[in-house]
């Protein structure tokens, strides 16, 4: 794997990537044009997991008075939704794939396992981990961390709409700076949305290398393994 900087990654997608502009459900001709991206990086050498969410589907806080946890519940169940269409659209493209819950669901898939999703990537195949972390009041940020943490990732994918972590929302502010380079603890003391506490501080504590990059821009997931300098670094202390 010469070329490749980092040969173990967790990439995050979330669900709303998958919905494109239509805004929810599933885009399947965008599903596919990412899943192909990620296929790439497999033939190239990489061990990839990832991590998906489910607001495509179901977002658990704007459920106005519902139960908080019966919402994050119907959450979990939005993400494997999502995780079941990439391991369809992964297999119809020739790739092998897994999909692991968090949730105990024997119909539907086997549980998470580390041996098994290790053993998985070195045949090749890309694990994808839904059902969150199995617990509500967790994001599928903080989902990402620990299964990084778990499979022993040496970076964390964050794939967004925007080309970074900026100081500011930069839809709304012309004047956001953007950061090349950020550490985990910087994003804890400044309070930045860019990801929830939760992830921040366990990829601080765990020492876990994260990209933040726009996925619109074809290729920039393969870019990141071979450790070019796309979007923002953080750092993982």
């Amino acid at each position: 794997m010469p070329n490749l900087k980092y040969t173990r990654a967790l990439l995050k997608l979330s669900g709303e990537v998958l919905a494109g502009e239509s805004k929810s459900g599933i885009d399947f001709g965008l599903t596919e044009r990412i899943c192909r991206h990620v296929i790439e990086c497999v033939r190239e050498g990489a061990q990839l997991g990832i991590v998906v969410g489910g607001g495509n589907f179901w977002r658990g806080r704007s459920s106005g008075s519902m139960d908080a946890v019966r919402a994050d519940k119907m959450g979990m169940l939005a993400i494997m939704m999502n995780a079941l269409a990439l391991e369809d659209t992964f297999e119809q493209l020739g790739q092998s794939a897994l999909v692991q819950s968090a949730c105990v669901m024997p119909q539907v898939a086997g549980c998470v396992d580390k041996r098994q999703a290790l053993e998985a990537m070195a045949a090749g195949k890309v694990v994808i981990f839904g059902g969150g972390t199995g617990n509500p009041f967790f994001t599928t940020d903080s989902a990402a961390a620990l299964r990084a943490a778990e499979i022993e990732a040496e970076v964390v994918l964050k794939a967004t709409n925007v080309d970074g972590i900026y100081d500011k929302d930069p839809k709304h502010f012309n004047d956001a700076v953007k950061y090349d380079m950020i550490r985990c603890s910087d994003i804890l003391r400044d309070q930045l949305n860019v990801m929830d506490a939760t992830c921040a501080a366990l990829c601080r504590d765990k020492h876990i290398e994260m990209y933040v990059f726009n996925l619109n821009e074809p290729g920039n997931i393969l870019r990141v393994l071979k450790g070019e300098n796309v979007g923002t670094w953080v750092c993982g202390i």
